[in-house]
C-alpha cells in the first residue's frame, strides 16, 4: 500500500514537471526561439504571452527585444587632410530577426564583437575620406558676433558634407553589412573628437597667441583712449584758465577805470577838497613809512615839510 502511494506521488511529480516544462512565458522585453539539439525549430516567438514546447527535448533561447547599446573604442584615425584625431563613437541597435541572429551570432556578446568590427571599420573609412572641417561641423553658417573684438574673425570656410551626413553614411554602410545578421543599427553618433596630444598642444598655443593678440589690441586701444582723454582734459583746462584770466582782466580793467573815474572826480572838486585829499594821502604815506624809531631830514621845499609846517 505504501509503495503504491509512493509511486503515485512520483508519477504526479513527473507529470507536473512535464507540464511545467512544456510551457514558457515571454514578457514584453523578450523574444525567443526554440531549439532541438542545438538547432532552431519553428518560427521565432516574438509576441508576449504563454508559449508551448516539447518538454525535455526543446530548449528556449531568449533575446532582448529592446534597443541595445554599443559603445565604440577611442581610436586614433587620420583625416583626409592628414590630421590625426581621436574618435569616440556610440550607437544603438536591435535584434530584428531572432532566428537569423541565433544562426549567425548565437548571443549578444558575439553581436557586440561583430559590431565592433563593422562600426569601427566604417568609422575609420568615413574619417579617412573626409576633411576635419566636415567632421566637426554639420552646416555652413556665419559665426555669431557677441563681442566687439570678434568682428575681426575671418568667415568660416564652407563644408562640403558635414558631420550629420557622415554619421548617416556610416549608419547606412553598417546596416548593409549587418543585414544578414538579424540585427539593425538604429542610430550612430560621434560622441567625441579631439586632436592627438602633439597637435592639441599646437592648437592651444595658437589659441593663446590669438588671445594675447586680442589682449594687446585692447591695451593699445585703451592707452590711445586714455591719451585722448588726457589731451581733452588739458585742452579743457587751458580753455577754462584762459576764460578765467580773461574775465579777471576785464574785472581789473573795469575796476581801474572806475578808480580813475573816482580820482578824476576828486581832482575836479574845489581846491580845498583837493588839498584835503592830498593831505590825507600824504598822512597815509607817513603812517606807512615812519615809526617811532625813524628819523628823517626834509628840505624846505619838500611836500612833507610843507604839511608839517602848516600843522605847527
Amino acid at each position: 500500500m505504501r509503495n503504491r502511494q509512493t509511486l503515485t506521488l512520483v508519477f504526479l511529480a513527473i507529470l507536473i514537471y512535464t507540464l511545467y516544462s512544456s510551457i514558457f512565458i515571454l514578457d514584453e522585453t523578450k523574444q525567443a526561439i526554440v531549439t532541438l539539439f542545438g538547432k532552431p525549430v519553428g518560427e521565432p516567438r516574438t509576441e508576449a504571452g504563454l508559449n508551448f514546447k516539447i518538454p525535455y527535448f526543446h530548449k528556449v533561447q531568449y533575446f532582448d527585444k529592446r534597443y541595445l547599446e554599443w559603445d565604440g573604442a577611442r581610436n586614433q584615425v587620420p583625416t583626409k587632410d592628414k590630421k590625426f584625431i581621436f574618435v569616440d563613437t556610440y550607437a544603438r541597435w536591435e535584434i530584428t530577426n531572432p532566428l537569423q541572429f541565433f544562426i549567425r551570432l548565437r548571443d549578444e556578446r558575439s553581436a557586440q564583437s561583430r559590431l565592433d568590427d563593422i562600426l569601427d571599420g566604417e568609422t575609420r573609412n568615413a574619417v579617412a575620406s573626409h576633411d576635419l572641417l566636415d567632421l566637426v561641423r554639420s552646416s555652413n553658417r556665419d559665426p555669431e558676433i557677441t563681442e566687439e573684438f570678434m568682428e575681426q574673425i575671418e568667415i568660416l570656410e564652407d563644408i562640403n558634407v558635414g558631420r550629420a551626413k557622415i554619421e548617416k553614411i556610416v549608419l547606412e554602410k553598417a546596416n548593409e553589412r549587418t543585414a544578414d545578421l538579424g540585427v539593425r543599427v538604429l542610430d550612430f553618433r560621434f560622441k567625441r573628437m579631439n586632436y592627438v596630444d602633439e597637435v592639441r598642444d599646437r592648437v592651444y598655443d595658437r589659441m593663446i597667441s590669438e588671445r594675447n593678440r586680442i589682449a594687446d589690441q585692447f591695451r593699445s586701444e585703451g592707452q590711445g583712449e586714455a591719451r585722448k582723454i588726457e589731451g581733452n582734459k588739458e585742452k579743457d583746462l587751458a580753455e577754462i584758465q584762459s576764460e578765467a584770466f580773461k574775465k579777471a582782466e576785464e574785472i581789473k580793467g573795469r575796476a581801474d577805470a572806475e578808480a580813475t573815474k573816482i580820482y578824476a572826480a576828486a581832482y575836479n572838486r574845489s581846491r580845498q577838497s583837493v588839498d584835503f585829499y592830498k593831505f590825507i594821502r600824504s598822512m597815509e604815506s607817513f603812517e606807512k613809512s615812519l615809526d617811532e624809531n625813524t628819523t628823517i631830514i626834509l628840505s624846505s621845499d619838500s611836500e612833507f615839510f610843507r604839511y608839517l609846517k602848516k600843522v605847527d
